[in-house]
């Protein structure tokens, strides 16, 4: 897979896409990234990128001109490309969403700054807009990290075991069950002993539980009853009612 990124500070990404899983990705081959400096594409003596906004206001707008020839540079249709703009706009990234987008050979992804963009881009060059959240970022190079990071993990060779891709978080609309590890004791806490017992089915129904425990609990929304198991579907509806009969 491959991912293009527009952006007016292509030095933001020296570090958050070289180190670790995805660096490594990066250096395979796996995954390859290109970096593509929007002020290139501006034509006038200062390589100017941004604007007054029209109907007054603070600060500076993206213009269209040299955002359009950039995207128009990459543009290939005998690839299945997707072009993506991260505003707080967009709808919000979630686990669908990004194995959504791990289908696709290649990503554009349009970083804004400032005010935002001029609108036309969105409307009319962007085939997609995304958000990491209801906050606002000083521009969407952080949020393009974030996109990309999650991404990678479904490409074939970025994660060692692909059990694991499948069974993260939000996969099924259910958090990870909590972890542990050495010492058995810390600073008198110690590890639930089911952990310890070597006996795996318990372990298993144990961290079934708990895992619907833990989403009920702290995000019940994202639960997709649907893709449960039965035995799931069974635990929830048991934990539930003792939810209720304590309230």
């Amino acid at each position: 897979m491959k991912f293009y990124i527009l952006t007016i500070l292509p030095k933001y990404f020296d570090g958050p896409l070289s180190v670790g899983i995805l660096g490594k990705a990066v250096e395979r081959g796996d995954v390859k990234i290109e970096i593509i400096n929007i002020r290139d594409f501006a034509e006038d003596l200062h390589k100017t990128v941004d604007d007054l906004p029209y109907g007054g206001g603070g600060g500076m707008v993206l213009k269209p001109e040299p955002i359009v020839k950039a995207i128009e540079s990459i543009i290939n249709p005998e690839r299945k490309q997707r072009v993506i703009a991260m505003t707080p706009a967009g709808r919000l990234l979630n686990q669908k969403i990004v194995k959504e987008l791990s289908e696709y050979e290649e990503i554009i992804i349009l970083c804004g700054r400032y005010e935002g963009i001029d609108e036309r881009i969105l409307e009319h060059f962007c085939e997609d807009l995304i958000s990491i959240g209801d906050y606002i970022l000083t521009g969407g190079e952080p949020a393009a990290a974030v996109l990309i990071d999650a991404v990678s993990r479904y490409v074939p060779g970025v994660v060692g075991n692909r059990k694991c891709v499948e069974e993260d978080s939000f996969s099924r609309g259910l958090l990870d069950y909590p972890q542990w590890t050495r010492p058995a004791v810390f600073r008198g806490i110690s590890v639930p002993e089911v952990l310890l017992s070597g006996n795996h089915k318990e372990i298993r129904k144990w961290r079934m539980m708990k895992t619907i425990e833990r989403t009920l609990k702290r995000r019940p929304e994202i639960i997709r009853e649907e893709l449960l198991t039965q035995e799931e579907l069974e635990s929830l509806k048991k934990l539930k009612e003792n939810s209720s009969v304590k309230k």
